[in-house]
């Protein structure tokens, strides 16, 4: 049996790369339910170490813990920007927004179930972060769908894991790895927003590339 593969695919895979953005500016306008189940129905179709599938996915429907998240991550965004001495980068980073968990319309926490069954440890015995990296090439699947489709994402980190893991009541032996922001955002644009912003541009990719 040949591989569907169309001849334009390569093309259309690079141009879905090179729109993919972190977004913190978002419409609130709310994304259906059939798209969302989609959504995450392509994640599930990511590859994780031993077919462990360790990804368990926590939609935040209630206002109040939303809320909770959102000021929690305020906070950590303040602590962060105090670790900056010098002032004209302090005031950089205090005018880039970090999240967007009041406004967008769907808020997923990932969270990685480190002592589920599936897989039988296999290929995460030696390595059992790559039950992790798993969780993350999901929630990469799921960014690249999203994408495809219209709509963004934005990865929240400036937070405590065990905070997140608390307000949502989530079993102990799961352990967080993202917490997203979905839906579609205010303006589009193939540049990095900390590129736009003067804090990083992105690098050559023969500088990241070594040989021994």
């Amino acid at each position: 049996m040949s591989e569907p593969w169309p001849p334009e695919l390569p093309d259309a895979l690079e141009l879905l790369l090179r729109w993919r953005r972190d977004v913190r500016h978002f419409r609130d306008t709310p994304l259906p339910e059939p798209v969302v189940a989609d959504l995450l129905r392509l994640a599930q179709l990511a590859p994780s170490v031993g077919n462990a599938q360790p990804w368990r996915y926590v939609r935040v429907r209630s206002a109040g813990v939303r809320a909770a998240l959102a000021e929690h991550a305020d906070e950590e965004v303040a602590k962060a920007g105090r670790r900056y001495g010098d002032p004209l980068l302090r005031a950089r980073y205090a005018a880039l927004k970090l999240h967007g968990l009041r406004e967008a319309p769907e808020i997923l926490a990932v969270f990685c179930d480190e002592e589920g069954e599936r897989g039988r440890r296999l290929g995460a015995v030696t390595m059992p972060e790559a039950l992790r990296y798993s969780v993350v090439l999901s929630i990469h699947t799921l960014w690249l769908a999203a994408r495809a489709r219209g709509i963004g994402l934005g990865w929240v980190s400036v937070l405590r894991p065990d905070h997140v893991a608390t307000l949502l009541g989530v079993p102990t032996a799961w352990t967080l790895v993202g917490l997203l922001c979905l839906g579609h955002a205010e303006a589009a644009d193939d540049r990095p927003e900390l590129e736009r912003r003067g804090w990083q541009d992105r690098a050559a990719w023969q500088e990241n590339v070594h040989v021994v």
